[in-house]
C-alpha cells in the first residue's frame, strides 16, 4: 500500500526498506538511494545510453508479451513509457551519477523505475503503486549485467551512425570543395617544418578530405562489433530467468527499429565480462581524432600571421583575440578542435583502462566506459561541424604561397638529374645566401639554358597531378 507523507514526497519501498522520493518523480527507491550514495560529478550517464535503455526495455516488453510471459495490457503501457525514455523525454528523471556501481545496476534500476512509474501513470495508477513492477515486469528476462553493456553499445553505435558519420561526411565534402577550388594554387611544401618541394594547395586539402573519409570507414567498421549485444546472458552469461529465444527476438526488434544490424552475441561470457567492442570503437575514434588534430593544426599554421607567420591561408575572424591587443584575431576554431581531440585521446585511455577492470564474469567500470566513449563520438561530431562551418567554409588562399615558391632555394632539387646532387646543393646554398633565384644562380654555374631551366624549375610540373581526383 502506497503511503504518502505530503504533497512534496511519497514513500517508496525496496528490499532495504522505505525511502522518501519526490512526489512527482518517476524514479523510485533504488534510484533515490543511488542518488544519495554517489554525489560525485553532478553528471549522469549519457543521454545516448538512456536512449539505449529505453529501446531495450520497450523491445523486451513486446517480446515478453508475445511469448506469453507478460500481460499484453501491461506490456503496452511499458512500451509507451519506454518509448518516451528512448526519445529522451524523461532524462530529468535519470538522477544517478555516472560514478556509481560498476555494473550500471543503479542506472538500470533507474530506468526500470522510471518506466514502471510512467507506465502506472499511463494506466491511471498512482506513482509508486507498483501496479507495474520495475523488477518483475520492466526487467523481466534481464539483468543489469547484460542490459547496461547492451545499452552502452547501442548508444555508441547510434551516436556514431546518426551524429558522427554524417558530420564527417560533411567535413570531407567541404575539404574536397576546397581542393577543387585551390588546385591551381601552388605553394611551398614543408617537411620537418622546413621548406620542401612545391605542392598544390588543393593537393593538401584533398589529402585532408581523404583522411576524413578513411577515418569514417574505420569508425563505421566498428558498428558490427558494437551491434553484437550480450542481451540474454542475464546475471553471469548463463541466461538464468531469460526465456529461450528471448534475446534473439529482442535484438530483432531493435534491429528493425534502429536500422542497425543488432544481433545477440554467440558467446555471452566474452560479451558480458568485457567491453572489447567499445574499446575497438574508441580506438577508431582516437585514430580519427589524431587525423583531425593534424588537419586543424595545419590550418592554424597556414593561417598564422598576418605579417610574421606563413599567411598562406586566410580564415574567418570569428571573435576578438586579445583582452589587451585590439587588432589581434586568433585561430580559435582550430584551437577548439585541437582541445577536443586531446579530450578524445584522454577518453580512449580511460576506456582502455576501464575495460581492463573486468573480474571473472563482469566488468565493473561500465558507466565510466560509456561516458568516455559516447563523449568522444559526440564531441568529434560537433567539432567536425564547427570546424567546417566556422573556419573552412570561409577559408581563402592568399598570394603569399605562390609568391614565395619562386624564391625557394629548394627548387634546386629539380636539377639533380641534370647537374648532379652536389652541384644542385651548391646552387641552392648560393641562392639562399645571395637572395637570388635558383634559375639566376644556375645560369651562371651550369651550361643549362634559360629555356631548359624554365622547364626543369616549373613549379606546376614539379607538383604533378597527384591528388587531383576526388
Amino acid at each position: 500500500m502506497l503511503r504518502r507523507m505530503s504533497d512534496k514526497v511519497r514513500i517508496e519501498r525496496d528490499t532495504m526498506g522505505e525511502v522518501e522520493v519526490p512526489a512527482h518523480a518517476y524514479y523510485g527507491a533504488q534510484a533515490e538511494r543511488a542518488r544519495r550514495n554517489f554525489p560525485i560529478s553532478g553528471g549522469g550517464i549519457p543521454p545516448q545510453v538512456i536512449r539505449g535503455l529505453g529501446l531495450i526495455k520497450g523491445a523486451a516488453a513486446a517480446v515478453n508479451a508475445e511469448i506469453g510471459k507478460l500481460d499484453g495490457s501491461l506490456a503496452e503501457s511499458i512500451q509507451q513509457a519506454a518509448a518516451e525514455v528512448a526519445a529522451n523525454r524523461l532524462d530529468a528523471h535519470f538522477v544517478v551519477d555516472v560514478f556509481q556501481t560498476g555494473s550500471g545496476t543503479s542506472s538500470n534500476m533507474n530506468s526500470n523505475e522510471v518506466i514502471a512509474n510512467r507506465a502506472c501513470q499511463i494506466r491511471g495508477d498512482d506513482l509508486g503503486s507498483k501496479a507495474i513492477h520495475p523488477n518483475d515486469h520492466v526487467n523481466m528476462g534481464q539483468s543489469s549485467n547484460d542490459v547496461f553493456p547492451s545499452a552502452t553499445q547501442l548508444g555508441i553505435a547510434l551516436a556514431i551512425r546518426e551524429q558522427l558519420l554524417p558530420a564527417m561526411g560533411r567535413l570531407a565534402e567541404c575539404l574536397h570543395d576546397l581542393a577543387d577550388n585551390t588546385f591551381s594554387d601552388i605553394k611551398t611544401g614543408r617537411t620537418h617544418l622546413m621548406d620542401a618541394m612545391p605542392v598544390r594547395q588543393g593537393q593538401q586539402f584533398r589529402g585532408y578530405a581523404n583522411q576524413v573519409e578513411r577515418g569514417a570507414r574505420r569508425i563505421e567498421a566498428t558498428l558490427a562489433d558494437l551491434c553484437e549485444l550480450p542481451l540474454g546472458g542475464t546475471a553471469v552469461g548463463t541466461g538464468v530467468n531469460a526465456a529461450p529465444g528471448f534475446a534473439g527476438k529482442v535484438c530483432a526488434k531493435l534491429a528493425a527499429e534502429t536500422g542497425l544490424d543488432v544481433r545477440e552475441t554467440d558467446d555471452h561470457f566474452q560479451a558480458q565480462s568485457s567491453l572489447d567492442a567499445v574499446v575497438h570503437a574508441s580506438g577508431a575514434l582516437r585514430a580519427f581524432a589524431s587525423a583531425l588534430y593534424k588537419v586543424g593544426n595545419d590550418v592554424r599554421w597556414m593561417a598564422s600571421g598576418p605579417l610574421n607567420g606563413l599567411a598562406e591561408l586566410r580564415i574567418p575572424a570569428v571573435q576578438p583575440g586579445s583582452s589587451i591587443m585590439p587588432a589581434k584575431v586568433n585561430p580559435v576554431i582550430c584551437e577548439s578542435v585541437l582541445m577536443l581531440c586531446g579530450q578524445v585521446f584522454a577518453n580512449d585511455s580511460a576506456v582502455a583502462f576501464g575495460n581492463s577492470q573486468g573480474q571473472f564474469e563482469l566488468n565493473t567500470m561500465m558507466p565510466f566506459l560509456a561516458r568516455n566513449a559516447v563523449e568522444s563520438a559526440v564531441i568529434l561530431a560537433n567539432g567536425c561541424d564547427m570546424f567546417r562551418e566556422r573556419c573552412l567554409e570561409g577559408a581563402e588562399v592568399t598570394e603569399q604561397g605562390a609568391k614565395m615558391v619562386q624564391m625557394n632555394p629548394i627548387l634546386a632539387t629539380a636539377l639533380n638529374e641534370a647537374v648532379g646532387y652536389e652541384t644542385a646543393a651548391k646552387i641552392a646554398k648560393e641562392s639562399a645566401a645571395s637572395g637570388r633565384t635558383v634559375k639566376e644562380v644556375a645560369l651562371e654555374c651550369t651550361e643549362l639554358s634559360g629555356e631548359e631551366l624554365d622547364g626543369l624549375l616549373d613549379p606546376a610540373k614539379l607538383c604533378g597531378d597527384g591528388g587531383s581526383a576526388r
